[in-house]
């Protein structure tokens, strides 16, 4: 449902849909962008950061709050 929306959403609630996803799917340590270099990497980065000390669970279900929030119930 989530990845099949045709909402569109601001730059900072994508950033933490990312970061969400990303955290709670990552399974051997903390994920990191592949590219550095550029301004969207950053943010990404630094979204991911922020979210570092959450664990798999917790991030889980800190996206499906973002998800019922922005998209509807699952």
């Amino acid at each position: 449902m989530a990845s099949n929306t045709s909402l569109k959403f601001p730059p900072d609630i994508m950033l933490h849909f990312y970061a969400y996803y990303k955290r709670a799917t990552q399974k051997n340590g903390f994920y990191t962008t592949a590219n550095n270099r550029d301004l969207q990497s950053g943010f990404k980065a630094n979204a991911l950061l922020q979210v570092e000390n959450l664990s798999q669970l917790d991030a889980r279900n800190k996206y499906i709050e973002m998800v019922e929030k922005h998209i509807g119930k699952i």
